[in-house]
């Protein structure tokens, strides 16, 4: 702020004329000679009225009280979009009352620009605030209102999400569940089935086995079907071999007609049973014979004794079965299990 300047010494000269309230300058020639004068406080009369400040062009106080006017316009501003933006509530700026900009740098006494005390800002400056508290309030009930919307909509996605997962893992365990039935029926179907296969097998060889017997008894397997040997010039065994002690009785094993009665080489004594189906029982070895060609027999009766003549090593009878006439036979063992005997 602008002060007054000290006073010049008094003048003693009678013409002075008094042209401006401070003068400043060199000695004009009207001034007489000067004393020198050192003013106190009792001596000088305090000078009453409005005191004129020499005006500053293009500088000085007036561009400081612009800028500063600016500066806190600009800052009341700043605070009104800081608390819009971020919500905050806003900070209060106090500005001391001061004389207006536009009277401490008029020349006339009526002052010039604007008349409005800063202190006057406080009241827009409380607009403001309150204007921008409620911007920021609207922009964030806004946001929370988007917020909100955007959580429903995903809450609602990631419920119809888990609704169609859960609807797709039923059907697929329906599905499931429903294939695991059909198998467990087809299984216990095919049980059931193989239960009555069994059965039925079992009452027919049962029923089989009252037709059909063993060709001895108290015997030996001793030589399989098929078994590999230099004892036999085919080079594997034809029949099955039951060891008995010598006269061991011989039985039909099932009924039937005596078509071969006698020696036969190697098989020594040989009888052939021939069966209904047309199936043929050879008998070999045997120590005896007790049938004739022609002759009927039915099952269990005996036809003959175990021995040991042809080409053998011990007493034994040796069993083949040809199917259907053929010279080549099949396993005895095989056939006898399947007329519900068990050698």
């Amino acid at each position: 702020m602008a002060s007054n300047r000290p006073a010049p010494a008094a003048p003693f000269a009678q013409n002075q004329r008094d042209t401006e309230t401070f003068g400043y300058g060199g000695q004009r020639p009207d001034e007489g000679p000067f004393q020198e004068w050192n003013p106190t406080a009792e001596s000088i009369r305090p000078v009453r009225g409005r005191h004129r400040v020499t005006k500053q062009r293009g500088g000085g106080l007036a561009r400081s009280s612009t800028v500063l006017g600016v500066g806190v316009i600009a800052a009341v501003g700043a605070g009104g979009m800081a608390s819009a933006q971020t919500g905050k509530p806003p900070v209060s700026i106090s500005v001391p009352d001061l004389p207006s900009v536009g009277s401490l740098i008029s020349d006339d006494d009526t002052p010039q620009g604007s008349a409005t005390p800063l202190s006057s800002l406080g009241t827009a400056t409380a607009d403001t605030e309150q204007g921008g508290a409620g911007a920021g309030e609207a922009l964030r009930a806004r946001i929370m209102a988007q917020v909100e919307h955007q959580q429903d909509q995903i809450e609602t996605k990631a419920a119809e999400e888990a609704a169609a997962a859960a609807e797709k893992a039923a059907k697929e365990a329906a599905a499931k569940a429903e294939e695991e039935a059909k198998a467990k029926a087809a299984e216990a179907k095919r049980k059931a089935e193989e239960e009555a296969r069994k059965k039925a097998e079992a009452e027919r060889l049962a029923a089989l086995a009252k037709q059909y017997t063993l060709p001895t008894s108290s015997y030996t397997i001793t030589s399989t079907f098929g078994q590999a040997g230099a004892y036999w010039s085919s080079g594997y065994h034809t029949g099955l071999d039951f060891a008995a002690p010598t006269g061991t009785p011989i039985k039909a094993v099932h009924s039937g007609t005596i078509t071969e009665a006698g020696w036969n080489g190697s098989y020594g004594y040989k009888t052939v049973l021939t069966l209904d189906d047309g199936t043929e029982i050879w008998y070999a070895h045997q120590s005896s014979i007790g049938v004739s060609v022609g002759q009927k027999v039915n099952t269990g009766d005996v036809i003959g004794r175990v021995g040991a003549t042809g080409n053998v090593t011990g007493a034994h009878l040796h069993l083949e079965v040809h199917s259907g006439g053929s010279s080549s036979g099949i396993d005895p063992l095989a056939w006898l299990r399947g007329k519900g005997l068990t050698p």
